[in-house]
Protein backbone atom coordinates (compact mmCIF):
# COMPACT_ATOMS: atom_id res chain seq x y z
CA UNK A 1 0.00 0.00 0.00
CA UNK A 2 1.22 3.41 -0.67
CA UNK A 3 1.45 6.59 1.47
CA UNK A 4 -1.70 7.98 0.00
CA UNK A 5 -3.97 4.42 0.79
CA UNK A 6 -2.97 4.26 4.73
CA UNK A 7 -4.38 8.07 4.94
CA UNK A 8 -7.80 6.64 4.87
CA UNK A 9 -7.05 4.11 7.63
CA UNK A 10 -4.76 6.71 10.19
CA UNK A 11 -7.98 9.43 9.66
CA UNK A 12 -10.51 6.45 10.85
CA UNK A 13 -8.16 5.52 13.46
CA UNK A 14 -7.58 9.51 14.62
CA UNK A 15 -11.80 9.52 14.41
CA UNK A 16 -12.28 6.61 16.76
CA UNK A 17 -9.54 8.08 19.15
CA UNK A 18 -10.81 11.32 19.01
CA UNK A 19 -14.55 10.89 19.58
CA UNK A 20 -13.80 8.26 21.93
CA UNK A 21 -11.79 10.82 23.96
CA UNK A 22 -14.06 13.88 23.67
CA UNK A 23 -16.90 11.01 25.12
CA UNK A 24 -14.85 11.35 28.39
CA UNK A 25 -14.92 14.83 28.83
CA UNK A 26 -19.17 15.24 29.66
CA UNK A 27 -18.35 12.83 32.37
CA UNK A 28 -15.40 14.62 33.64
CA UNK A 29 -17.41 17.28 34.26
CA UNK A 30 -20.02 15.32 35.81
CA UNK A 31 -17.48 13.77 38.38
CA UNK A 32 -15.67 17.46 38.66
CA UNK A 33 -19.08 18.86 39.62
CA UNK A 34 -19.48 16.49 42.41
CA UNK A 35 -16.52 17.28 43.75
CA UNK A 36 -17.27 20.67 44.20
CA UNK A 37 -15.85 22.10 41.17
CA UNK A 38 -18.06 25.25 39.49
CA UNK A 39 -18.26 24.33 35.95
CA UNK A 40 -16.88 27.42 34.28
CA UNK A 41 -14.08 27.33 36.79
CA UNK A 42 -13.16 24.03 35.61
CA UNK A 43 -13.24 24.55 31.97
CA UNK A 44 -11.03 27.81 31.99
CA UNK A 45 -8.24 25.91 34.66
CA UNK A 46 -8.58 22.82 32.02
CA UNK A 47 -8.21 24.87 29.05
CA UNK A 48 -5.04 26.54 30.63
CA UNK A 49 -3.55 24.27 31.62
CA UNK A 50 -4.20 21.87 28.67
CA UNK A 51 -2.73 24.84 26.37
CA UNK A 52 0.19 25.11 28.35
CA UNK A 53 0.99 21.64 27.93
CA UNK A 54 0.73 22.13 24.13
CA UNK A 55 2.48 24.82 24.07
CA UNK A 56 5.78 23.51 25.56
CA UNK A 57 5.26 20.08 23.88
CA UNK A 58 4.97 22.34 20.14
CA UNK A 59 7.70 24.25 21.65
CA UNK A 60 9.69 20.91 22.00
CA UNK A 61 8.62 19.41 18.53
CA UNK A 62 9.91 22.75 17.21
CA UNK A 63 6.76 23.90 15.77
CA UNK A 64 6.47 27.35 17.75
CA UNK A 65 2.82 28.76 17.41
CA UNK A 66 3.20 32.06 15.16
CA UNK A 67 2.08 35.48 16.88
CA UNK A 68 1.20 37.51 13.67
CA UNK A 69 -1.92 39.25 14.00
CA UNK A 70 -3.79 37.35 11.29
CA UNK A 71 -2.48 34.18 13.38
CA UNK A 72 -3.74 35.86 16.98
CA UNK A 73 -7.28 36.87 14.92
CA UNK A 74 -7.57 33.16 13.82
CA UNK A 75 -6.69 31.78 17.76
CA UNK A 76 -9.10 33.91 18.99
CA UNK A 77 -11.50 33.04 16.38
CA UNK A 78 -11.40 29.36 16.70
CA UNK A 79 -11.23 29.80 20.39
CA UNK A 80 -14.63 31.49 20.56
CA UNK A 81 -16.84 29.00 18.68
CA UNK A 82 -14.66 26.04 18.96
CA UNK A 83 -13.75 26.06 22.38
CA UNK A 84 -14.73 28.49 24.85
CA UNK A 85 -18.99 29.10 23.69
CA UNK A 86 -19.49 25.55 23.04
CA UNK A 87 -17.47 24.22 26.31
CA UNK A 88 -19.19 26.68 28.56
CA UNK A 89 -22.71 25.99 27.51
CA UNK A 90 -21.77 22.41 27.28
CA UNK A 91 -20.24 21.93 30.84
CA UNK A 92 -22.57 24.45 32.07
CA UNK A 93 -25.67 22.66 31.45
CA UNK A 94 -24.53 18.82 32.09
CA UNK A 95 -25.59 19.74 35.56
CA UNK A 96 -29.28 20.45 34.44
CA UNK A 97 -29.87 17.88 31.70
CA UNK A 98 -27.14 15.11 32.64
CA UNK A 99 -23.38 13.52 30.95
CA UNK A 100 -25.72 11.06 28.96
CA UNK A 101 -27.46 14.16 27.14
CA UNK A 102 -24.91 16.44 26.50
CA UNK A 103 -22.86 13.43 25.22
CA UNK A 104 -25.51 12.95 22.24
CA UNK A 105 -25.38 16.91 21.58
CA UNK A 106 -21.94 16.21 20.48
CA UNK A 107 -23.41 13.98 17.51
CA UNK A 108 -25.34 16.66 15.81
CA UNK A 109 -22.20 18.94 14.43
CA UNK A 110 -21.63 16.94 10.86
CA UNK A 111 -25.07 17.55 9.27
CA UNK A 112 -24.29 21.66 10.25
CA UNK A 113 -20.47 21.05 9.00
CA UNK A 114 -21.59 19.18 5.77
CA UNK A 115 -24.53 21.79 5.11
CA UNK A 116 -22.53 24.58 5.78
CA UNK A 117 -19.63 23.49 3.72
CA UNK A 118 -22.21 22.68 0.72
CA UNK A 119 -22.95 26.12 1.11
CA UNK A 120 -19.27 27.67 0.83
CA UNK A 121 -18.38 25.40 -1.72
CA UNK A 122 -16.08 23.28 0.49
CA UNK A 123 -17.06 20.22 -0.65
CA UNK A 124 -18.66 18.62 -3.74
CA UNK A 125 -21.68 17.12 -3.06
CA UNK A 126 -21.59 13.10 -2.36
CA UNK A 127 -24.84 11.41 -1.73
CA UNK A 128 -22.87 8.06 -0.28
CA UNK A 129 -21.72 11.18 2.34
CA UNK A 130 -24.57 12.44 2.77
CA UNK A 131 -26.59 9.12 3.59
CA UNK A 132 -23.66 8.16 6.23
CA UNK A 133 -23.99 11.67 7.67
CA UNK A 134 -28.06 10.79 7.86
CA UNK A 135 -27.81 7.69 9.30
CA UNK A 136 -25.31 8.65 12.15
CA UNK A 137 -27.52 11.60 12.80
CA UNK A 138 -30.11 9.15 12.74
CA UNK A 139 -28.83 7.54 15.96
CA UNK A 140 -27.89 10.57 17.36
CA UNK A 141 -31.64 11.47 17.19
CA UNK A 142 -32.84 7.84 18.94
CA UNK A 143 -30.50 8.93 22.01
CA UNK A 144 -31.79 12.27 22.13
CA UNK A 145 -35.43 11.42 22.03
CA UNK A 146 -35.18 8.21 23.89
CA UNK A 147 -33.14 10.96 26.79
CA UNK A 148 -36.11 13.36 26.25
CA UNK A 149 -39.16 10.87 26.39
CA UNK A 150 -38.00 9.86 30.21
CA UNK A 151 -36.50 13.38 31.52
CA UNK A 152 -38.02 16.53 33.08
CA UNK A 153 -34.85 18.73 32.62
CA UNK A 154 -35.17 22.57 32.41
CA UNK A 155 -36.01 23.40 28.50
CA UNK A 156 -33.38 26.40 28.49
CA UNK A 157 -30.83 24.18 29.45
CA UNK A 158 -31.98 21.34 26.96
CA UNK A 159 -31.81 24.38 24.32
CA UNK A 160 -28.57 25.77 25.53
CA UNK A 161 -27.04 22.05 25.07
CA UNK A 162 -28.51 21.75 22.06
CA UNK A 163 -26.74 24.89 20.98
CA UNK A 164 -23.38 23.29 21.54
CA UNK A 165 -23.37 21.38 17.85
CA UNK A 166 -23.83 24.54 16.33
CA UNK A 167 -21.12 26.54 17.28
CA UNK A 168 -19.05 23.32 16.49
CA UNK A 169 -20.07 23.09 13.48
CA UNK A 170 -19.22 27.30 12.82
CA UNK A 171 -16.11 26.41 14.62
CA UNK A 172 -15.14 23.65 11.96
CA UNK A 173 -16.11 25.96 8.82
CA UNK A 174 -14.06 28.94 10.22
CA UNK A 175 -10.58 26.42 11.02
CA UNK A 176 -10.82 24.88 7.40
CA UNK A 177 -11.67 28.09 5.54
CA UNK A 178 -9.46 30.72 7.46
CA UNK A 179 -6.15 28.05 8.27
CA UNK A 180 -3.19 29.93 8.50
CA UNK A 181 -0.60 29.58 5.50
CA UNK A 182 2.12 26.80 6.27
CA UNK A 183 0.99 26.40 10.06
CA UNK A 184 1.03 22.86 11.06
CA UNK A 185 -1.79 20.69 13.34
CA UNK A 186 0.72 20.81 16.39
CA UNK A 187 1.33 24.73 16.44
CA UNK A 188 -2.17 25.95 15.80
CA UNK A 189 -3.41 23.85 18.50
CA UNK A 190 -2.04 25.80 21.55
CA UNK A 191 -3.19 29.09 20.46
CA UNK A 192 -6.94 27.57 20.18
CA UNK A 193 -7.23 26.15 23.74
CA UNK A 194 -5.48 29.69 24.89
CA UNK A 195 -7.32 31.55 23.27
CA UNK A 196 -10.33 30.04 24.34
CA UNK A 197 -9.01 30.45 28.27
CA UNK A 198 -8.66 34.64 27.43
CA UNK A 199 -11.94 34.84 26.06
CA UNK A 200 -13.46 33.41 29.54
CA UNK A 201 -12.10 35.95 31.78
CA UNK A 202 -14.19 38.64 31.03
CA UNK A 203 -17.29 36.77 32.06
CA UNK A 204 -15.87 37.19 35.70
CA UNK A 205 -17.29 40.66 35.67
CA UNK A 206 -20.57 39.15 35.47
CA UNK A 207 -19.95 37.13 38.63
CA UNK A 208 -18.83 34.02 37.23
CA UNK A 209 -17.00 32.12 40.01
CA UNK A 210 -12.98 31.07 38.79
CA UNK A 211 -11.83 30.13 42.33
CA UNK A 212 -9.71 27.00 42.40
CA UNK A 213 -11.12 23.90 43.94
CA UNK A 214 -8.09 22.37 45.76
CA UNK A 215 -9.79 20.54 48.41
CA UNK A 216 -9.62 17.34 47.25
CA UNK A 217 -7.66 14.86 45.54
CA UNK A 218 -10.58 14.12 43.40
CA UNK A 219 -10.98 17.18 42.95
CA UNK A 220 -7.30 17.93 41.85
CA UNK A 221 -7.24 14.33 39.87
CA UNK A 222 -10.07 15.79 38.05
CA UNK A 223 -8.59 18.57 37.07
CA UNK A 224 -5.46 16.95 35.83
CA UNK A 225 -7.02 14.79 33.78
CA UNK A 226 -9.31 16.98 32.25
CA UNK A 227 -5.90 19.14 30.85
CA UNK A 228 -3.93 16.06 29.52
CA UNK A 229 -7.93 15.30 27.69
CA UNK A 230 -7.84 18.84 25.93
CA UNK A 231 -4.05 18.96 25.18
CA UNK A 232 -4.33 15.27 23.90
CA UNK A 233 -8.18 15.54 22.00
CA UNK A 234 -7.07 18.72 20.11
CA UNK A 235 -3.50 18.46 19.10
CA UNK A 236 -5.15 15.15 17.28
CA UNK A 237 -8.20 17.23 16.49
CA UNK A 238 -5.87 19.42 13.75
CA UNK A 239 -4.08 16.78 12.55
CA UNK A 240 -7.44 14.85 11.61
CA UNK A 241 -8.69 18.24 10.20
CA UNK A 242 -5.19 18.54 8.11
CA UNK A 243 -5.60 14.52 6.83
CA UNK A 244 -9.33 14.01 6.26
CA UNK A 245 -10.85 17.35 6.17
CA UNK A 246 -13.94 19.71 7.62
CA UNK A 247 -17.05 17.13 6.96
CA UNK A 248 -14.41 13.94 8.01
CA UNK A 249 -13.78 15.53 11.15
CA UNK A 250 -17.00 16.34 12.44
CA UNK A 251 -17.80 12.73 12.62
CA UNK A 252 -15.98 12.80 15.79
CA UNK A 253 -19.12 14.03 17.47
CA UNK A 254 -21.30 10.94 16.24
CA UNK A 255 -18.38 9.04 18.19
CA UNK A 256 -17.79 10.66 21.35
CA UNK A 257 -21.90 10.26 21.42
CA UNK A 258 -22.07 6.69 21.83
CA UNK A 259 -19.11 6.22 23.75
CA UNK A 260 -20.07 9.27 26.35
CA UNK A 261 -23.53 7.52 26.47
CA UNK A 262 -21.74 4.16 27.00
CA UNK A 263 -19.70 5.55 30.23
CA UNK A 264 -22.53 7.09 31.13
CA UNK A 265 -24.61 3.91 31.79
CA UNK A 266 -21.41 2.45 33.16
CA UNK A 267 -19.90 4.83 35.41
CA UNK A 268 -23.11 6.92 36.52
CA UNK A 269 -25.26 4.15 36.50
CA UNK A 270 -27.90 5.80 33.60
CA UNK A 271 -30.69 3.64 32.55
CA UNK A 272 -29.61 1.62 29.17
CA UNK A 273 -32.00 0.46 26.53
CA UNK A 274 -32.86 -0.95 23.07
CA UNK A 275 -32.90 2.68 21.65
CA UNK A 276 -29.03 3.13 22.44
CA UNK A 277 -28.31 -0.23 20.67
CA UNK A 278 -30.03 0.83 17.71
CA UNK A 279 -28.72 4.18 18.11
CA UNK A 280 -24.49 2.96 17.91
CA UNK A 281 -25.31 0.60 15.03
CA UNK A 282 -26.66 3.61 12.87
CA UNK A 283 -23.58 5.71 14.23
CA UNK A 284 -20.97 3.40 13.53
CA UNK A 285 -22.46 2.75 10.10
CA UNK A 286 -22.87 6.41 9.42
CA UNK A 287 -19.38 6.82 10.45
CA UNK A 288 -17.74 3.90 8.64
CA UNK A 289 -20.02 5.59 5.01
CA UNK A 290 -18.51 8.85 5.56
CA UNK A 291 -14.78 6.99 5.93
CA UNK A 292 -15.53 4.93 3.18
CA UNK A 293 -16.05 7.60 0.97
CA UNK A 294 -13.16 9.26 1.61
CA UNK A 295 -10.77 6.45 0.91
CA UNK A 296 -12.72 6.11 -2.20
CA UNK A 297 -11.91 9.78 -3.02
CA UNK A 298 -7.93 9.19 -1.78
CA UNK A 299 -7.38 6.38 -3.84
CA UNK A 300 -8.91 8.45 -7.04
Amino acid sequence: MSGNQYRPLLALALLFTVGALMGLTSILVKLAGNAGWQPMAYLLWSLLGGGLLLLLFAWWRGERPGMSLPQQRYYLASGLLSIAVPNALLFSSISHVGAGFASMCLAFPPLFTYLLALALRMEALSRIRLLGICIGLSGSLLLALGKLHGGSSPVLWVIAALCVPVFLALGNIYRARYWPSGATPLSLAPGMLLGGAVLLVPTALVGVDFSLQLSSAMAVGLLLAQMLLFATVYALFFVLQNLAGTVFLSQIGSVAAITGAVIAIGLLGEQGSLSLLLAALCIVVGVLLVAWRGAQEAQA
